[in-house]
């Protein structure tokens, strides 16, 4: 397994797993996802790749077809200055993370997650964070696994 920055031929790869994590959360929560869908468009993801601040990476089998993608992680840099109470945090944000629904249990995503980990430690980042779907208790079992804890916890009532 090879694991590297995207780059613009990884676009059907990533599209096609968009859409497996769209239909994930959309079972789960049909009330605030739209089946059939999926979180990016073309030129999005596209934008995504180009972006410094935004670093994608993906995780394929070194003799697979052009966009035939093992996993990827979609990330954000976010900084947070200084607050009268709030130290200055530099945080690499997973947007979103899929490993293909047909390599799960192979260990995809251990080695992206931990890729995308040693490159955040060599980069200086603090810490790592995410948001995962009360829906989608799998992903959150894994991020556990890899060390995750909770940070904070957002709730809703639905009116």
């Amino acid at each position: 397994m090879l694991i590297r920055c995207a780059v613009d031929a990884d676009l059907p790869g990533i599209r096609r797993l968009l859409g497996q994590v769209l239909a994930v959360h959309a079972e789960g929560r049909p009330d605030l996802f739209r089946a059939g869908t999926r979180k990016y468009t073309d030129d999005e993801i596209l934008g995504l790749i180009a972006d410094t601040e935004r670093p994608c990476f993906v995780a394929l089998d070194e003799d697979a077809a052009p966009g035939a993608l093992l996993g990827y992680a979609l990330c954000a840099v976010r900084d947070r200055p200084a607050s009268h109470s709030m130290q200055p945090i530099r945080t690499l944000y997973i947007d979103d993370f899929c490993v293909d629904e047909d390599s799960r249990g192979q260990h995809v995503g251990t080695a992206l997650y931990e890729y995308v980990l040693d490159w955040a430690r060599d980069q200086g980042f603090y810490n790592i964070t995410l948001n995962v779907w009360e829906c989608n208790p799998s992903a959150r079992r894994f991020y556990e696994a890899m060390g995750m804890q909770v940070q904070k916890t957002e709730m809703e009532a639905i009116l």
